[in-house]
């Protein structure tokens, strides 16, 4: 899974997290290491789609939490991705 949207929306689905945070839980759980632009312009999407907002903090950097409709997204997302990586496993038995 590569799809900047998915990992943040992963990433805050276990906890609101700034940006650095982010970054750091996503290369943890994905291997994959966003780049300060990629981060930042999904985040930016995100929040103009309503899958997450942002979270008052007295803190300097911004910290984010997925809303509702982000976690239906997400799950709805995961499930077809689930769907792919079954078939293809399936698949790859008889290959």
């Amino acid at each position: 899974m590569s799809d900047p949207s998915l990992l943040v929306l992963s990433s805050l689905a276990g906890g609101d997290k700034h940006g650095y945070a982010m970054m750091e839980d996503i290369e943890r759980f994905s291997g994959a290491r966003l780049g300060p632009g990629t981060l930042y312009g999904a985040i930016t999407r995100l929040e103009e789609r309503g899958w997450i907002r942002p979270v008052e903090s007295n803190d300097r950097r911004q910290p984010y939490a997925i809303t509702r409709a982000g976690r239906e997204y997400l799950r709805a997302q995961l499930a077809n991705l689930d769907r792919v990586v079954r078939a293809g496993l399936r698949r790859l038995k008889n290959a």
